[in-house]
């Protein structure tokens, strides 16, 4: 029985150790890093017709979905589905490698 209870205070504490490490997710820590504000973010439109922010800096790509106040989608009809618009491959000296 002492050697069950060990085990399973060995397994919780390991699982845990995986929460203590926190990263700033605002900042790109590739070749050409810099705070993600520095560089031009654009919107992709899903194929329900909501808008996400997406940002390509030539090696990375960073997205996430465009909520209102309340934290509901924002679906503007900016463009059709499937599409993204603006300059989101700006601010970046790295070409794109595709």
């Amino acid at each position: 029985m002492r050697i069950v209870k060990g085990t399973v205070l060995v397994l919780v504490a390991a699982s845990l150790a995986g929460c203590v490490s926190k990263q700033n997710k605002t900042v790109d820590r590739f070749v050409d890093s810099k705070d993600l504000s520095q560089l031009q973010a654009g919107i992709w439109i899903d194929p329900h017709g909501c808008d996400h922010w997406i940002i390509d800096d030539g090696f990375e790509g960073y997205l996430s979905q465009r909520l209102d106040k309340y934290g509901k989608p924002v679906c503007s009809g900016a463009a059709p589905a499937n599409t993204a618009i603006g300059k989101f491959k700006s601010g970046s000296p790295v070409a794109d490698q595709i």
